[in-house]
């Protein structure tokens, strides 16, 4: 299994607005299909980051996936506003082992 972070760097005092636009992002589909999928945020470390953790079996699959959301109608819309919230971001890919 293939565990995908991306984790977004808030601007202070902006965490209820990008949470807002996540819901509305999730509440349309425009997040990938995964295998899994949760949001976290941080309580240590460096503060107001948001991070969005899927699971995928293949890396195959991620790529399909991703392709897919990023085509919704709406995406680029609602990517324009979230990127207002965003200092920067990151992505991991990690690959579970057992």
């Amino acid at each position: 299994m293939y565990i995908v972070r991306d984790i977004f760097q808030l601007k202070f005092g902006h965490y209820r607005d990008a949470k807002v636009l996540m819901d509305e992002a999730k509440a349309k589909n425009m997040f990938p299909e995964a295998k899994s999928f949760r949001m976290l945020t941080d309580f240590t470390g460096d503060s107001y980051r948001l991070i969005m953790e899927e699971g995928y079996d293949s890396l195959g699959e991620y790529e399909k996936a991703i392709t897919g959301g990023m085509g919704h109608a709406d995406f680029q819309s609602w990517y324009t506003r979230f990127k207002e919230h965003t200092v920067s971001s990151h992505r991991e890919i990690l690959k579970e082992i057992k």
